[in-house]
This record gives structure tokens, C-alpha cells and sequence, in this order.
């Protein structure tokens, strides 16, 4: 039976040419990534890339007491551990699981070691960096001045763009705590969205009815970080196309933690 993962799932590595896949293919590892894990605390040295293929990545800021808000998510469009290829190996935020889920893991030393051949693996992951940093810089601009009813439906949409399902396995105070407000603001503006008829909400599950309902509740916010990851990755896609997984190409098997 055919394995229904496949490192072309994350969009990074399926837009490599073979032969750059190929030095890495053998050191891809999959892993199961149960929601809440943690893949790095603040300050902690990283020892590992992340690419997610079905899972979700939430990074977070911490603040000294405890209280912490989602800078960005990182889904199958990216990769977690940016730090390792730009120099610094170490960050003050935090990485979450907060969808489950898959991803292929390498190890760190193998990522720089890739990104100095400076070849399309270097062309990507920057401007993936880019494209990351709008999105924590919009997510910034969005919390502070855009209401809560706004802000929920720009991450259930940035949430749908990562994963096949319509349902998401997600309470309330997880999402209050992702976006930094209190639970009783999720509770209205989920509310709100419920009586519209755009989702269903019902013992940590949210299903969305329908998406356009939330595309017009959302800011513009959704709209600029969904744009400037197109950009940025669309042309590297144009002229490498999506490279198909060669059948003699084989990655490590799954792996726990």
C-alpha cells in the first residue's frame, strides 16, 4: 500500500528540481505532530527544520507572564525554524502545534548546509522569510487596529488555506489565546459568524458553511498575506513546476518526536 504522505505535500520542497531534492530526500523524516506539541521554547537552540505537510504551526511571542499571542502560523506552504538558515539558531518566541497533524523534519545542520550551496533551496527559503515577515508584520497591524470579529475571520481563513477539511478541531480559548484577547470576544464575534450562517460552532468544532461569508466579514489583511506568499513563491513554481516524487526516492519512515 502506497503511503499517503509524500514530501510534495509541502509546497517548499515540491517546488525543488530533483537533484536538490534529491540531496535531501534521504534525510526527510516524518513525523506525527499531535496538537500542542512544542518544537521550541524561547531562547532554546534549535536543532531541527520543520516542513509542515497536514499539520499547522502556530509561533508565538511569550511575554514575561506567561500571557502570549500568534506572531504567524506556518502550514504546508512553509517551514519551521527560519532562525537555523539566517544566522541567529535561537528566537524569543515559541513553536505550537495547533492544528495536527504530519511533517518531514531534517536536521538543522543539513538545512544551512543546503542553504550555503546557494541554489534554488536558497532562492525559496528566503523569499518564504519574506513572505513570513508580512505576515507577522499584517498580524501585528491587525490586532491593533481591526476588531476581534475581523481578526477570527482572517485566521480561519489563513487556517483553511492549510488544511483539506472544512471542520476544524478548535475550542474558543485556543483561539482567543492565539490571537491575544479574551475568550468572551471569540465567544461574541464567533457568535455572530454563527447566526450569519457562515460557521457552525459546537464543542471544540468549528465548521465553516461558508468561506466567502468570511472573505467579506475579514480585512484586508487575509488578502495581503495570501497575495505576497503568491508572489513570491509563484515564479519559482512557474519555472521549476511542481516536481513529482520519483518512485526510487525514498524518505526516512515515520518517527515519534
Amino acid at each position: 500500500m502506497s503511503s499517503p504522505h509524500s514530501p510534495n505535500q509541502n509546497h517548499l520542497l515540491a517546488a525543488l528540481p530533483t537533484a536538490e531534492f534529491e540531496a535531501l530526500a534521504a534525510h526527510l523524516q516524518l513525523v506525527p505532530m499531535p496538537l500542542g506539541e512544542i518544537l521550541y521554547e524561547p531562547g532554546e537552540q534549535m536543532q531541527h527544520a520543520y516542513f509542515p505537510t497536514t499539520a499547522i504551526v502556530s509561533l508565538h511571542y511569550v511575554m514575561e507572564t506567561g500571557a502570549s499571542a500568534e506572531t504567524a502560523g506556518v502550514g504546508n506552504e512553509g517551514v519551521v525554524g527560519i532562525a537555523l538558515f539566517m544566522g541567529g539558531e535561537t528566537t524569543p518566541s515559541s513553536a505550537v502545534v495547533h492544528t495536527a497533524g504530519h511533517a518531514y523534519r531534517l536536521e538543522g545542520s543539513l538545512l544551512k548546509q543546503e542553504f550555503n550551496r546557494a541554489g534554488l533551496m536558497q532562492h525559496l527559503l528566503l523569499r518564504y522569510t519574506q513572505a513570513l515577515i508580512t505576515q507577522m508584520t499584517q498580524t501585528a497591524a491587525c490586532n491593533r487596529h481591526h476588531s476581534v470579529e475581523q481578526q477570527l475571520c482572517r485566521w480561519l481563513l489563513l487556517t483553511l488555506d492549510r488544511v483539506p477539511s472544512r471542520e476544524l478541531i478548535m475550542t474558543q480559548e485556543l483561539i482567543a489565546r492565539m490571537l491575544g484577547v479574551r475568550r468572551e470576544g471569540i465567544t461574541e464575534a464567533a457568535g455572530i459568524l454563527q447566526r450569519a450562517g457562515f460557521i457552525r460552532y459546537r464543542r471544540g468544532h468549528i465548521a465553516v458553511l461558508e468561506r466567502s461569508g468570511l472573505e467579506t466579514r475579514a480585512c484586508e489583511c487575509y488578502a495581503v498575506v495570501k497575495k505576497e506568499l503568491k508572489r513570491l513563491l509563484s515564479d519559482v513554481r512557474h519555472r521549476q513546476g511542481f516536481r513529482r516524487l520519483d518512485t526510487n526516492v525514498e524518505c526516512q519512515t515515520p518517527a515519534r518526536g
